[in-house]
């Protein structure tokens, strides 16, 4: 396993091909740094005690030590690992730990390039055997490049007046295939060693061109990564955790990116393009019952905190909001853990989630994300969006009045008043805590994809059944 000192020197040398705010800039740019902190957990936290059990497992193609971020589920125990492992790295991180997005990927690849070699005698699987040895040989992070533009969303990829409003490949030649297109949220692109693409929706055979998947490093001939960063605005003495955390994310063009075949894990087999959607679709809602548990954690500690300060934690409104946080972060968790126990092995050997239940959870997760929110505006009150800056509370001149006037409870002293609300600040009043909201609805999916994932694979017959029954009518 490599360190962080290892993976912030790959990407010092990496070719320039990342833009920001309209320029070239290098992957440890200061706007990525946060982020690329963030990441750096994966890699730190490993040494310690509290971590290491759940960071670190074998890999069952070497029998090496490997960063479980990199690990294909063998069983739902290695399931329920990668769920507790989440939601502990997201609490130390306050927000996404950013990098599941690349197992998600590789765990959805390792399973349907499998099957498609049992359907059309190809030889994708073992492709996808050897990347994944030299993944996990170091210790590499990969972005899910899924999201297509998409175009005119009422017209399918085929259909579209520019072809490439969903990525495609263009040219097929002896030794690989030529890609074009561009893949949209592509969080930790920025700083992140491969870029794995797959499709975005089920495919006709009229969408061949569109089936591909394939990985690439990030820093490839013809990518271009047009970013956007969301970090905390830096402390200058009050320093907190939080404050070194962040992400970043980009638009992903393929500009004839040329792609050889070891790395191209599907092209042109519609049938298996519709399955690898879905089943990322499916890890990764996984990974969001781990991570979005975690993020109500963090708001409902918010919550409680600033409640307590104020001298109104016992008031019944309060307690009752502080329960409904309470009960959807761990009936999403427990969702979580029900998809983990009855997940199923696959041809691959691979252990998949059960989709049901991980879809459940994920819609609950997105539907309550706003009003998690609202509560700890309004538990918190309007300080948050009007609290003076950092400099102001360092400032002899203005100090003594912000003390005085910042006290809530006689026995807390101004300073911890002050860092909780720059804390919920951070949270909900921020760059960052807008965009975690977006993306606590949209990341995964949508609350409307989730249930159609739910309606398709429900047994509503068997329900069905049971009203027969009881009514007493009979087929």
């Amino acid at each position: 396993m490599r360190t962080f000192e290892e993976y912030l020197t790959k990407l010092r040398g990496m070719r320039p091909n990342v833009y920001l705010g309209g320029k070239l800039v290098p992957r440890d740019d200061p706007q990525f740094m946060p982020g690329i902190h963030t990441i750096g957990l994966t890699y730190n936290l490993v040494q310690e005690p509290e971590f290491a059990g759940l960071l670190v497992t074998t890999s069952h193609l070497t029998g090496e030590k490997i960063n479980r971020f990199n690990h294909i589920h063998q069983n739902t125990e290695d399931l329920l690992q990668k769920q507790k492992m989440t939601r502990l790295l997201c609490h130390k991180a306050g927000r996404c730990i950013q990098r599941c997005m690349g197992i998600d990927a590789m765990s959805a690849l390792s399973v349907v390039t499998k099957d498609a070699d049992l359907e059309h005698g190809t030889s994708y699987h073992e492709r996808f055997l050897k990347f994944l040895q030299y993944f996990q040989a170091g210790d590499l992070i990969a972005n899910c490049a899924q999201t297509d533009v998409k175009g005119d969303r009422s017209l399918r990829p085929f259909e579209q007046k520019d072809p490439d409003q969903y990525l495609r490949v263009v040219e097929k030649r002896a030794d690989g295939i030529v890609v074009r297109g561009a893949k949209a949220h592509n969080t930790i692109a920025p700083y992140t060693d491969e870029i794995i693409a797959v499709p975005t929706r089920a495919m006709t055979k009229d969408d061949g061109d569109y089936a591909v998947a394939f990985s690439i490093p990030a820093d490839t001939e013809g990518i271009h990564l047009i970013s956007v960063a969301h970090n905390q605005r830096k402390r200058k003495e009050f320093h907190a955790p939080i404050e070194n955390t962040g992400a970043a994310h980009s638009i992903t063009v393929f500009d004839d990116v040329f792609v050889p075949w070891e790395r191209v894990f599907l092209c042109g087999e519609t049938k298996q393009a519709g399955q690898l959607a879905a089943l990322f679709a499916t890890y990764h809602r996984h990974s969001y019952t781990g991570c979005k548990p975690a993020m109500t954690d963090i708001l409902l500690g918010a919550t409680a905190l600033v409640a307590e300060y104020n001298g109104i934690e016992k008031a019944s409104h309060v307690r009752d909001k502080l329960a409904e946080m309470i009960t959807v972060a761990e009936l999403v968790y427990a969702a979580g853990i029900a998809a983990s126990v009855c997940g199923r092995k696959t041809a691959s050997g691979t252990c998949v989630p059960d989709v049901v239940y991980t879809n459940v959870a994920r819609y609950h997760a997105g539907v309550n994300i706003y009003h998690e929110f609202e509560v700890l505006a309004d538990i918190a009150g309007g300080l948050a969006a009007t609290l003076p800056q950092e400099e102001d509370f360092i400032n002899p001149e203005t100090k003594e009045f912000l003390d005085k006037y910042i006290m809530r409870k006689a026995d807390v002293p101004p300073e911890k008043v002050h860092r909780c609300y720059r804390l919920i600040e951070n949270l909900i009043a921020s760059a960052p805590g807008a965009a975690s909201q977006i993306s606590g609805i949209h990341g995964g999916g949508s609350p409307i994809m989730e249930k159609i994932a739910i309606r398709a694979m429900y047994d509503l017959e068997a329900k069905k059944r049971i009203a027969k029954y009881l009514a007493g009518i009979a087929d």
